[in-house]
Formats: C-alpha cells, sequence, structure tokens
C-alpha cells in the first residue's frame, strides 16, 4: 500500500517555504529566522507532516542537497567581480579559513575541551569555520544598502571557505581525530594533492559543459545543464577520493566565468572577423546562452538551492535536543564566541590589508562588521558532523555543540545584521585609515 511519504513530505516543505516568505516580508525579518523555527516546529509538533526518517537516510539527502545549494550559490559570481577581487576572495577563502582553523586547534593549550586531542580540536573548527551561503543570502537579501563590493566577497568567500574546510575536516581534523596521531607532511601533501587534482577536473568539466552549452539556445535546457554539471562533478570528485564540493564548485564558477567572458567580448564587439584556432576550438563568437536566460538560470537554481537547504533545516530539527543543547551549554558558548571573536580579528586583518596593498580592495568599517557577522554556519556544518564515524566516543559532543553554534550564529549573527541596517550610522567609518 502506498503511503504518499515523499508527497507529503513535499507539500510540507513548499507549505513551510511559502508561509516563511509570506511572514517574513510582512514583518520585515530574514526568513531563515521561520525556516528553522518553522522546521523544528513541524517535526517536535506535527510529525505526522514529515513521514520520512530524513537522519537515517542522510547519505541520499545529501547526495541530493549539495550539489543544488552549491550551484545556485555558484551561478551568482560574475567573472568580471572575481577578476577584480580575486585576491580577496583567496584570503578570505583559503588564508583566512586556515589560520582560524589553526587558532582554534591553538586554544588546546587551555583545556577548552578537555574531553577531546589535537586533532579533534582541528576537526571541531574546521566544522564550525563552514559558513552557509543560502542562509547569508537570506538574511543580506532583506536589507538594501549593502556594497556591491563587499556582497561579492561575501558570495565568494561563503564558497570556497565551505571547499577549504571540507578539506581540512576530511584529510587533516577527521583521520588525525580517529588515529591519534597524523604526520602532517603527508597530510599537507594529500590535502594539497586534493585541491590540486579537484580544481583540474572542475576546470576540464567546466570548460566542456561551456561549449556542450553552445549547441542549444533553450533557458530551460541551459539550466538543467547545470543542473546535470553540478552533480556529475561532485560525484566525480568523490569518485575518486578527491574533494566533491570543489569540484563542483570550480566546474559551475568556470562555466559562469566562459559565460561572462563569451558576452562580455559580444557586448563590447571584440570579436575579429579572423578568429584564431584556439578561438575556433571554443566556437567563439557562439554564445552559450544570454544575458536575459541567465536571468532565469540564476532564479531557478536559487530555488532549487533554498529548497535543498530546508530540507537539511529539517535533519538540523531532528538533531535539536534541547537536554542535550543545556547540558553542553557552556561548550556550545565557549565555541560561538571563540569562533566569533576569530572571524572578527580574521576579518579585521583582511581590512588592514585592504588598506595596504591594491590588489585587496578597502571595506571600512562597515564592511568589516558586515564580513564578520556573515559567517553563519548551516547546511556544510551539519554535513560534516553526520560524517563522524558513530562509534567515534565524543560524537555527541560534536553534534550537540555543532548544533548549538549553527542555532546561535544564525539567530545571533541575523539580529546584529538586522540591527546594523536598521540603525546603522550615516557616515561610514574607515578601520586603519592611513593617514
Amino acid at each position: 500500500m502506498h503511503h504518499f511519504a515523499p508527497e507529503i513530505l513535499l507539500i510540507t516543505i513548499l507549505s513551510l517555504v511559502v508561509l516563511s516568505d509570506a511572514l517574513a516580508a510582512r514583518l520585515r525579518i530574514p526568513s531563515v529566522f521561520l525556516l528553522l523555527l518553522g522546521s523544528f516546529a513541524v517535526y517536535t509538533w506535527f510529525r505526522v507532516a514529515v513521514p520520512i526518517d530524513l537522519k537515517e537516510h542522510f547519505d541520499t539527502v545529501i547526495l541530493f542537497c549539495i550539489p543544488l545549494i552549491f550551484m545556485g550559490d555558484a551561478l551568482h559570481l560574475h567573472f568580471a567581480d572575481l577578476r577584480k577581487h580575486a585576491w580577496g576572495i583567496f584570503y578570505l577563502a583559503v588564508v583566512a579559513v586556515a589560520l582560524s582553523i589553526v587558532a582554534g586547534a591553538s586554544l588546546a593549550t587551555f583545556d577548552l575541551f578537555p574531553q577531546i586531542t589535537l586533532g579533534g580540536y582541528v576537526a571541531l573548527f574546521a566544522i564550525n569555520m563552514a559558513t552557509d551561503a543560502v542562509s547569508v543570502q537570506s538574511v543580506l537579501s532583506r536589507f538594501s544598502g549593502v556594497d556591491h563590493d563587499v556582497k561579492v566577497l561575501i558570495e565568494g568567500e561563503s564558497l570556497g571557505n565551505d571547499a577549504t574546510a571540507v578539506i581540512a575536516f576530511f584529510f587533516i581534523g577527521l583521520p588525525w581525530m580517529m588515529q591519534g596521531q597524523i604526520d602532517a607532511g603527508g597530510a599537507a601533501l594529500d590535502a594539497l594533492r586534493v585541491f590540486v587534482f579537484s580544481t583540474v577536473i572542475g576546470l576540464g568539466l567546466g570548460y566542456g559543459f561551456h561549449l556542450l552549452m553552445k549547441l542549444y539556445s533553450d533557458k530551460r535546457g541551459e539550466l538543467f545543464t547545470f543542473v546535470v554539471e553540478a552533480y556529475a562533478a561532485y560525484l566525480l570528485g568523490e569518485y575518486f577520493h578527491l574533494s566533491g564540493i570543489l569540484t563542483l564548485i570550480v566546474a559551475i564558477v568556470s562555466t559562469k566565468a566562459w559565460i561572462d567572458r563569451d558576452i562580455e567580448a559580444e557586448e563590447q564587439r571584440l570579436e575579429r572577423k579572423k578568429r584564431s584556432f584556439l578561438q575556433r576550438m571554443r566556437l567563439s563568437g557562439v554564445l552559450a546562452t544570454t544575458k536575459e536566460r541567465l536571468e532565469y538560470i540564476y532564479e531557478m537554481a536559487s530555488e532549487f538551492g533554498y529548497i535543498a537547504a530546508v530540507v537539511i533545516f529539517f535533519v538540523l530539527a531532528e538533531m535539536v535536543d534541547p537536554a542535550k543543547l543545556w547540558e553542553y551549554r557552556r561548550e556550545i558558548l565557549v565555541m560561538f564566541g571563540v569562533t566569533t571573536l576569530i572571524r572578527a580579528l580574521s576579518m579585521a586583518k583582511f581590512a588592514w590589508f585592504g588598506n595596504r596593498f591594491k590588489v585587496i580592495k578597502p571595506v571600512g568599517f562597515e564592511g568589516w562588521f558586515i564580513l564578520t557577522f556573515s559567517g553563519m554556519k548551516g547546511a556544510l556544518s551539519i554535513i560534516l558532523v553526520h560524517m563522524i564515524p558513530a562509534d567515534y566516543p565524543y560524537r555527541e559532543l560534536f553534534e550537540t555543540v555543532t548544533v548549538g553554534v549553527v542555532i546561535l550564529s544564525i539567530f545571533v549573527y541575523g539580529t546584529v545584521l538586522w540591527a546594523w541596517f536598521t540603525f546603522r550610522p550615516k557616515e561610514e567609518v574607515r578601520l586603519f585609515e592611513k593617514s
């Protein structure tokens, strides 16, 4: 007998999205607040509306959700913005994250979490340094006046940050935590190998799908091509024991970059009558899509990613245990406070670099403030903590602390940003201004 479980779950998810968006628009608050509260309320008091045990089928849920979440985020980045802010994004997404994880792990000397080893600290901070682009977009979309350059830095950092955190977790933190020791040189080389080969495969896929999209001119076909590319890149990366997320991000961003470059060249009439061999090889002059069709693709991809994020929120709701959160309240508050402080210092350093080096855009006080409190945690943190083996003795600590940090970061950071945009000062304040 058919129990209609998938249909009921779909009705629940879409209804929650519609109601959250409608209430958020009326109350002028970020919809992610209502989504998180709503998913917990539904799961706790109306369990019949979630007839599928998402936690039991977590691997399937992840395989379905990850490509959609990261595809939508990657498509927001434009080639011109990437070129302009390449060094800034690299610092925020790679250097700052790596240094933040090191800084967090160094706190092992203070026995903040006496139960876990140094490898456990690396794993825990890698999990809780990963930001959630969907939550950030949900909050920032409610406010006007966000500087475009700051917005680009936030979007680029959210994507690259996640890739760096995943590599640090899977190839350094998790093995170190489970084995009790690690060959530092070998781990560093392994992480470098993953980064290089994931990037190379992603670039190859990106170029191939860019050429493929030149063979037809249909917005629905182009959208589904991006979806296929996202899933193919993720699966290929995981199959070769690389980073599926990094492969996916590089593939989508590179395809989008080549499309942007083609459109820019067409608009500026840079095409020459006599094209070189390389130009003919990449079908120069034949556009993979248009700006109008890209707008449709952006919109639909964002909706797909949003729905996938809501599914992850239901998994989060299943993990919320008020009794456990209260039991580990000290660890949660310590972790939230430490990660917030590390992020604030890291963004302050970035603001200082912006006033010293031309390759990095100065962000000022407001930019530093927004970058600091846009570090909301979400789907990826939940995914990573679920990857800890069930037989690890302190898995409960990791899960509870991560759930608590995710909830606090969304509500505290979101409220701080709401207050800032509602009552912010009229005059811009500059950090580390040159005299």
